[in-house]
């Protein structure tokens, strides 16, 4: 008997730069970046109606110890999938012109984000974390 189908809630998300993405959660699962390890999360983000494309976070484990030692709190998972999706989002709202490019530029022009020590504090002031 095969698994049953996975259901994708499709999202929007309206950027700073007035333009509006889709993007849907695809998967997760621990990895290592070079010397690095931690948890790699895969978004599906379409711009403007055009082809999607994916944009895969990574969150170092390192910058969430060190967080957590410095807090005295680890992070749930619910609240590192949300550092994850906010990454996405700030990339979202920086990269100028990004709805506009051509589909098949855009995995290029995001790349591989990352979450660590310098960009998890901001992330984490935006969830009020």
């Amino acid at each position: 008997m095969s698994p049953p189908e996975v259901v994708r809630r499709v999202k929007s998300y309206s950027s700073e730069a007035g333009y509006v993405f889709q993007y849907q959660f695809h998967e997760v699962h621990p990895t290592r970046r070079g010397f690095s390890v931690g948890t790699e999360y895969t978004y599906l983000v379409w711009a403007q109606q055009k082809t999607g494309f994916p944009v895969k976070i990574f969150v170092k484990k390192d910058a969430l110890k060190t967080w957590s030692e410095r807090t005295g709190r680890g992070l749930t998972g619910t609240e590192e999938y949300a550092v994850a999706k906010m990454r996405l989002f700030q990339a979202l709202d920086e990269i100028e012109g990004l709805a506009e490019q051509d589909p098949k530029e855009l995995p290029h022009l995001i790349g591989n984000l990352m979450v660590d020590e310098t960009n998890l504090e901001n992330l984490l002031k935006r969830l009020d974390l």
